[in-house]
């Protein structure tokens, strides 16, 4: 019968009771910080080295999120103190609103606690795990408490809390809670004890802290590190990122479960209302089709539905078509302070190209691609290209291999580019570094330490999309500057040897010297076109200027085209261009004699002095193989 004995652990007890009573005294509930306390490797502490990175990455993502949820502008200070040889003291400091001091024990101390889990919007943060668990991994390897200072508000005091994290209750244990003066008018502090090992490279705090500054130009960050250097992130500009939204569940993401939990929790009496109010993109007319295609009555109580019916109604949803989300949910950094935030960081001198993806949609959540190549200047031609990925606003530092990211650069061929790729497969090689740059409202990393995106073919497209379209920029820059330091090198040459042969020959022929240009002409037969660029300061503008010189032995006829940089208004134009757009400002030059050059001025206004460094030209109406300068003009809006 099963009852006469129980095999506990290494004894066989005798016992009147069936097995299962006796196995049934040893089952009692896991907390979920019992489990990741035992699988802290999940959550990115799976390294001495690694679990610094995370803690400080938890509490920067947190001091963001706040700062820029309350409007404002995110002044950090990171800093990190050797206490032994495996010991360090963590501290970040944020300029936010503060927590009020009943709820420092909860969201310090306590795993899966949180606001922004069930919002659907973009966030740094949503599921409430990370900082609790630097918490954690704390006190388990030092066995001190951290110390959270938080204060609201000028006139109110500073709360002073030391917490440690009970995990078989899931809860905040307080140590010791005191009132003191602190000189901020609001803000959150929070230190750490933790086991670890500080080192640097490209897996670093440093480097953390410096790919948090090209995605965050906003923020002013400032590190110290353990040996006394301490290096400032200035902010590149005092723009906020949008506010972003929260909208409703989209009905081409919903999944049953979640069906049945809404209809379930639903305020509305009626299938109709609950379709329109509980998702987002149903009007009246949607939410009769889904119900007809259902056979469900309108007027049904949504509670009342059976598992079918529920069913049916879920398989309606997905057929009656609607429109894409709202992506007020979002908020993209934008071309300009991608740019803006790559030549920050970046040495001096290189080429910066940006593309920022329309918003698309996966599963239902709305997402948006950002991508960046920065070319040449004093970066390594010879080694692999940097990849820096991130996603909502944050660097994605590990996982390398594993990420959507990866898997796309690792699939274009590079070569068409001018970059080096073995085999036209992996890493490119070459003097350059990627950015990529995925949000939304419910990205989907590969596990809980968030540390790569996932394989979804959706944002895969939009990835490789972004990359293409920065590299066809990149190509055309190179190729410009190549053919234009050949000419020049060229030109440079023949304007040294033809006067002295000229001089000589006229000399021994006893005749006048020459006119030596229909020569220079002959053997150059190009067009250069040249442009420089002045800025002035106090007015943000941008004064351009295009020499463009026929050194062909014909006259030539010409148009030619100017990009107008995102954000920037069109100022003076000389001479009155045949065509201005939104896009580009054109004109139609007419015969250009042999040996002479046609000059013309042109402003862009509204930008700063590093967001805009070189003009994209194009040209019609003549061979492009005779240009040097410029692009062939395409009926698609210029892109080359």
């Amino acid at each position: 019968m099963g009852c006469v004995q129980a095999k506990l652990g290494d004894e066989v007890v005798a016992t009147g009771k069936p097995i299962a009573e006796e196995l049934a005294k040893k089952q009692r509930e896991i907390s979920v910080s019992e489990f990741f306390e035992r699988n802290k490797h999940i959550l990115g502490f799976d390294s001495s080295t690694r679990a610094i990175i995370t803690t400080i990455k938890e509490a920067v993502d947190n001091a963001l999120d706040a700062c820029e949820e309350s409007g404002i502008l995110p002044d950090l200070s990171v800093e990190i103190h050797k206490v032994k040889d495996d010991e360090f003291r963590l501290v970040v400091e944020d300029n936010g609103p503060g927590i009020v001091k009943q709820q420092i024990p909860n969201i310090f101390g306590r795993l899966l606690y949180g606001s922004r889990f069930h919002a659907i919007r973009q966030t740094r943060g949503a599921q409430g795990i990370g900082i609790s668990a630097a918490v954690m991994y704390g006190t388990l390897t030092t066995g001190k408490p951290a110390r959270i200072t938080s204060k609201i508000g000028p006139g109110y005091p500073a709360y002073v809390v030391d917490i440690v994290l009970d995990t078989r209750k899931n809860r905040a244990d307080i140590v010791k809670q005191d009132m003191t003066h602190w000189e901020k008018d609001h803000g959150t502090r929070v230190e750490i004890h933790l086991e670890g090992k500080y080192q640097r490279g490209q897996q670093s705090v440093l480097e953390y802290m410096r790919s948090t500054a090209i995605v965050n130009p906003h923020a002013r960050l400032s590190f110290l590190e353990p040996d006394g250097t301490r290096t400032i992130f200035e902010r590149a500009t005092d723009q906020l990122p949008a506010k972003t939204v929260e909208i409703k569940p989209h009905p081409n993401g919903i999944e049953l479960g979640m069906l049945l939990k809404l209809l379930k929790d639903t305020q509305a009496t009626k299938l109709t209302s609950f379709l329109t109010t509980e998702f987002s993109r149903i009007g009246h007319r949607s939410a009769r089709e889904m119900c007809d295609k259902a056979g469900l009555d309108e007027g049904r109580k949504p509670s009342s539905l059976a598992l079918e019916e529920v069913k049916a109604l879920h398989a309606a949803m997905r057929q009656v078509k609607v429109m894409a989300p709202p992506t007020d949910c979002l908020s993209p950094i934008g071309e300009y302070l991608v740019k803006k935030g790559l030549k920050k960081e970046l040495p001096d001198g290189v080429f910066v190209a940006t593309s920022t993806r329309p918003p698309s949609v996966y599963g239902g959540n709305p997402f948006q691609v950002e991508a960046g190549i920065a070319y040449g200047g004093p970066l390594a031609p010879d080694e692999q290209v940097r990849i820096l990925r991130f996603a909502n606003r944050v660097p994605l530092l590990y996982q390398r291999g594993g990420c959507a990211i990866t898997h796309v650069v690792e699939g274009i061929d590079w070569r068409r580019y001018d970059l080096e790729q073995r085999g036209g497969k992996g890493i490119p090689y070459g003097p350059a570094v990627l950015l990529v740059h995925v949000a939304s409202t419910n990205v989907p990393y590969t596990s809980e330490a968030k540390e790569a995106v996932a394989d979804i073919a959706a944002i895969e497209s939009e990835i490789e999309l972004a990359l293409r379209d920065c590299a066809r920029k990149m190509k055309a820059h190179i190729h410009k500057r190549k053919k234009y330091d050949r000419m020049k090198e060229k030109m440079e040459l023949i304007r040294k040897i033809l006067p002295r042969i000229a001089d000589k020959s006229a000399k021994v022929l006893g005749k006048p010297v020459p006119d030596i240009e229909p020569v220079v002409a002959k053997i150059m037969n190009n067009m250069m076109i040249a442009e420089t660029i002045e800025y002035v300061g106090p007015d943000r503008r941008h004064v351009v200027k295009v020499e463009i010189k026929n050194y062909t032995s014909h006259g030539k006829n010409v148009s030619l085209y100017a990009s107008v940089p995102h954000g920037a208004a069109v100022g003076r134009v000389d001479p009155k261009p045949s065509e201005q757009t939104a896009e580009h400002i054109r004109w139609d030059l007419k015969r250009i004699p042999t040996g002479e050059a046609r000059m013309l001025s042109f402003e862009f206004v509204g930008l700063d002095k590093d967001a805009y460094d070189e003009t994209d030209l194009y040209v019609s109406g003549i061979d492009a193989e005779l240009v040097i300068g410029a692009e062939p003009w395409k009926p698609n809006g210029g892109e080359a």
